[in-house]
């Protein structure tokens, strides 16, 4: 098995989670924040649906430099929309995924703020810790928004007390 596939395995279902968080934001509590510190709901929720664009950067540019990249706002629009810019994006991820070498996944990617080094790492474990990681930290802090606004929170890896799965 390539380290592409074994990867693959984990985005598949990470990408089912994902989406099935995303699609219970209600666009009425886009500016909900549990705290002064908090990302408003909404901006995370766009934020979360456009970390695949992201880790696409990881596996096809050499290098990323934080002091010039330009990254588009996460601007909330609607619910539909979050899900549709994950789906769009996440697809256009598994395709970079899938035709990625072992040795395009073992090359040392770099990201840096202007001289400051942040990152260089194999493209493998930065996909997983940059990406994958990231993604379920800020996935999980939208069931901690949608639990705080007594929403349904998905089962994600077993039942959650809104959704037994069966159980």
């Amino acid at each position: 098995m390539t380290i592409a596939e074994i990867l693959l395995q984990d985005y598949d279902v990470e990408v089912k989670n994902t989406r099935t968080t995303l699609e219970r934001v209600p666009a009425k509590l886009a500016e909900f924040k549990p705290h002064e510190k908090s990302m408003p709901m909404g901006r995370l929720a766009m934020h979360v649906a456009t970390l695949p664009r992201f880790a696409s950067a990881i596996l096809t540019v050499e290098r990323m430099d934080l002091a010039t990249e330009k990254f588009p706002p996460n601007t909330f629009e609607s619910t539909e929309a979050v899900v549709r810019t994950f789906e769009q994006a996440s697809s256009e991820l598994r395709d970079t995924l899938a035709r990625q070498s072992d040795a395009d996944l073992e090359y040392k990617w770099t990201m840096v703020f202007g001289d400051k080094p942040i990152v260089d790492a194999p493209r493998s474990l930065l996909f997983r810790t940059m990406y994958l990681n990231h993604q379920i930290h800020h996935r999980a802090q939208l069931g901690v928004y949608l639990r705080l606004n007594d929403l349904p929170v998905p089962a994600l890896y077993g039942p959650s007390a809104d959704d037994r799965m069966g159980f």
